[in-house]
């Protein structure tokens, strides 16, 4: 163990492997998971039985020819996934974690792109794989989780799992003695973000793991934590931070069911620690004020006893927060205290608002590319509205700064990843002398705390040369509640040769059914109340950043898994 300078007691891990064996030693009889059981009950599963189903699984693959082939795994959050993932990077080949929202012809063209010769599936799946089982030629092996035996050319996961332990037991050692290459890419990652064609991220044991040790290092997590996944495990942000981070501390991880789920599941679980996207804690928020101002009195009672609550807490330590708002703690479970945060910006009302209920939400930055975190607050100094400060043992600096301090976000340290995925040009252009461009812009305060203002090719550029940030506009549509979400872009003009801002905006229309006590709205009426709200964004505004043309947008913006508005999806990046 060695405490780092900047925060908490850490120890080093070589690899996954030695992360895993360590946990085992530390932690073997606690519960690594809790599985829900189809009649509702949880079973734990503990860190030893992990340990030792890894182990069946990986000599069971390795023994089916898969040495230093590309494994491929979708499906739901489930315990099933996380031994398919450690099985694989842990002695047998590279792990191809796939979206499991993917359309089926995105799935057979990645499948193909990696010539990955087994894919793991959830039973959600079979019906896709039944389709492109004869269209992927090099997928030799379709195991299914699900399946309890072999059937119509699909593998069982179970079968498989029992076949690896039998080997064992016979003396089959050659898994658990091969040797670990930290520096060798293991993992592959196809991520769309918000960009159209999928690239893969060659990622390595060294990459992961030192990402895991400097987050560790930041904020507190014991063995005695629990976590929620809610999240979809094949998104960096979560299979680093909410899986692998959480095994290496031997906390118990349990899986959400579904975003409709969360509710139930957090107040079955009781997890003390949540990795959660904006969308999600802004929505929680919401609810909670809009529960309060439905009582008659109660929404100012609820401001009165945040105000009560900080100035005891601020000025004489003492806390009374959970008693306070027992209800909303008891809504998650009543013991969450710490919620990580990121993929997007959260808005600092609500993470603040949060912590004086006394729940501490902090948020990092980082992309699939940096393992992912690069930027993160601690739980020990933090700013709400800034993603915090880098992490132990990763460079950040601002290139090229203009005069307002704003310049292009790059990284350099283990956690950046070893390139693109067959691509050599994308990884020319990407990293340069060991240095990241994230192609994030972003500026630093006297403290060394990072903002990110937006994306590089997003800025909107006039004919004057000036910048336009379109996320600085969008924060400021979208702080209205009558507003759910909102895109800006810029729109060149042949005549003038000037570039306008335009903006679509998706209504909230249970807001504004609410604020006007009506139960329909046409859409002249929606036309002018947006009229107005852009009036008022653009009135703060200087004239080169002011909204010439909105339109009022009748669906939800296409989405990616961690709930970024796709912008190439509308035309618009």
């Amino acid at each position: 163990m060695m405490k780092n300078k900047t925060g908490y007691y850490v120890r080093e891990v070589k690899n996954l492997k030695d992360l895993l064996n360590q946990s085992r030693e530390l932690f073997g009889d606690k519960n690594a998971f809790l599985v829900k059981k189809p009649e509702g009950e949880y079973e734990g599963i503990t860190y030893k039985q992990f340990y030792n189903d890894i182990n069946s699984f990986g000599t069971a693959l390795l023994n089916m020819g898969l040495k230093n082939k590309f494994v491929a795994v979708i499906g739901e959050n489930r315990y099933e996934w996380c031994v398919t993932y450690l099985s694989t990077v842990n002695g047998v080949g590279t792990i191809v974690p796939l979206d499991r929202e993917l359309p089926e012809a995105d799935i057979e063209n990645l499948l193909n792109r990696c010539e990955a010769e087994a894919v793991v599936f959830s039973g959600k799946h079979s019906g896709v794989m039944r389709n492109i089982s004869n269209k992927v030629s090099s997928v030799k092996y379709f195991i299914n989780m699900d399946l309890d035996q072999d059937r119509d050319g699909f593998l069982s996961f179970k079968q498989i799992l029992n076949a690896g332990s039998r080997l064992m037991l016979d003396g089959d050692r050659a898994y658990q003695d091969i040797d670990i290459d930290s520096d060798k890419m293991n993992i592959l990652i196809f991520t769309s973000g918000t960009t159209g064609f999928a690239k893969g991220v060659m990622l390595s044991h060294r990459n992961i793991c030192s990402n895991i040790v400097s987050v560790c290092s930041t904020v507190k997590v014991t063995d005695k934590d629990s976590s929620l996944s809610i999240l979809p495990l094949h998104h960096t942000y979560e299979c680093t931070l909410g899986f692998l981070a959480m095994i290496y501390n031997g906390c118990t991880i349990a899986f959400c069911e579904g975003l409709k789920h969360i509710g139930k599941n957090l107040k079955e679980v009781s997890p003390t620690f949540l990795i959660a996207v904006p969308l999600i804690l802004e929505n929680m928020y919401k609810k909670i004020w809009e529960q309060a101002s439905k009582k008659k009195g109660m929404g100012a009672k609820l401001k009165a006893a945040l105000v009560f609550s900080n100035i005891l807490n601020k000025f004489l330590r003492i806390d009374i927060r959970k008693r306070l708002f027992k209800q909303i703690h008891d809504n998650l479970g009543g013991k969450v205290r710490l919620i990580i945060t990121g993929a997007a910006a959260i808005d600092p009302k609500v993470s603040k608002g949060l912590r004086h209920m006394g729940i501490l939400v902090v948020q990092g930055y980082g992309l699939t590319e940096c393992s992912p975190l690069a930027i993160g607050n601690r739980d020990y100094i933090y700013k709400d509205s800034a993603v915090g400060l880098p992490l132990p043992g990763v460079k950040v600096k601002l290139k090229d700064p203009d005069v307002h301090g704003i310049g292009e976000l790059v990284v350099k340290g283990d956690n950046v990843m070893l390139g693109y995925f067959k691509d050599e040009e994308a990884t020319r252009k990407s990293i340069k002398d060991g240095w990241f461009h994230t192609g994030d812009l972003g500026c630093m305060n006297k403290s060394g705390f990072y903002y990110i203002t937006g994306r590089c090719k997003n800025v909107i550029v006039t004919k004057n040369g000036k910048n336009i940030y379109p996320e600085e506009l969008e924060a400021c549509i979208n702080k209205n509640p009558l507003v759910q979400e909102s895109l800006v872009w810029g729109c060149y003009e042949e005549q003038s040769g000037e570039t306008h801002v335009n903006a679509q905006i998706f209504p909230n229309l249970e807001a504004i059914k609410e604020k006007f006590k009506i139960s329909s709205i046409s859409k002249d009426e929606l036309l002018k109340i947006f009229s107005d709200i852009v009036k008022n964004v653009n009135k703060d505004m200087p004239l080169y950043k002011r909204i010439k043309h909105f339109s009022i947008r009748e669906t939800e913006f296409i989405k990616t898994t961690t709930k970024k508005i796709k912008r190439f999806a509308e035309g618009v990046s």
